[in-house]
């Protein structure tokens, strides 16, 4: 009886350290002897003391803040951006052993793609299409991160800062654009009035009597005026007549 005492205490021993209890988020990669031989589910799991091993890998959607990264966009203006990835681990095998810090390298890939993908745009577009931007970026994520196990859920570029010296020079450029847009429209303006003035010469003086309906209303707006002195324009056929009765 003495002899069983220390063998039931060492097999009770073994049983609770072969014991592991895996919550509903995570998942355990095995070895055994040092092999990667499976991936277990959420509940009670038996193993193998010494010869077997368990990693615990949590399944859950992860949240990577991306630091403010320098950006030079293809308009050579000078930004800071940062954004946040949001991952989650498909393969645990492979999340641990295809690389030796997933969440690490998914991290310092984001910041590389994240500049990559920004320098090829204009300052307007990093403004104005952060949607498309955000999907360009997980897409170029995505793919170079499904060897590992890891799956990009989303990317969101949060703040795209702009160096005080450059706002400056911006709203310098944005102000003359409006200057040289305003003359534009200003001469398109003059040139169509004086291309409607011609096509009204060319049709009064096919027609002289239009001329003289055009004089006398002229003269009306003259007598409806609050001015005491009103200059009558004459007419070029009345002055060749008085011209020759002069003669």
């Amino acid at each position: 009886m003495a002899f069983f005492a220390p063998v039931l205490v060492l097999l009770v021993v073994v049983l609770f350290a072969s014991v592991r209890i895996i919550q509903e988020y995570e998942r355990g990669v095995i070895y055994t002897l040092g092999r990667y031989t499976s991936n277990r589910g959420p509940g009670v799991q038996l193993i193998v003391p010494v010869l077997q091993r368990v990693l615990i890998v949590d399944m859950r959607i992860r949240t990577e803040d991306i630091p403010p990264q320098d950006v030079i966009s293809k308009d050579n203006v000078s930004v800071k951006v940062n954004a946040i990835v949001f991952y989650r681990v498909v393969d645990p095998g492979h999340a641990v052993n295809k690389v030796e810090d997933f969440s690490m390298a998914t991290s310092q890939l984001a910041q590389t793609t994240l500049r990559s993908v920004l320098g090829k745009h204009d300052l307007d577009e990093m403004l104005s299409k952060r949607e498309e931007l955000n999907e360009a970026v997980q897409e170029i994520l995505d793919t170079q991160t499904e060897g590992w196990g890891v799956k990009i859920t989303n990317v969101e570029i949060k703040n795209v800062d702009i160096d005080p010296t450059m706002v400056r020079a911006i709203a310098k450029q944005a102000e003359a654009e409006r200057d040289r847009r305003a003359k534009i429209i200003n001469a398109e303006g003059e040139l169509q009035a004086a291309k409607q003035l011609d096509e009204a010469a060319e049709i009064l003086a096919k027609r002289p009597e239009t001329m003289q309906l055009r004089y006398l209303g002229t003269m009306s707006e003259f007598t409806n005026s609050k001015g005491n002195t009103i200059v009558l324009p004459l007419p070029m056929d009345l002055l060749s007549v008085l011209n020759k009765i002069a003669k």
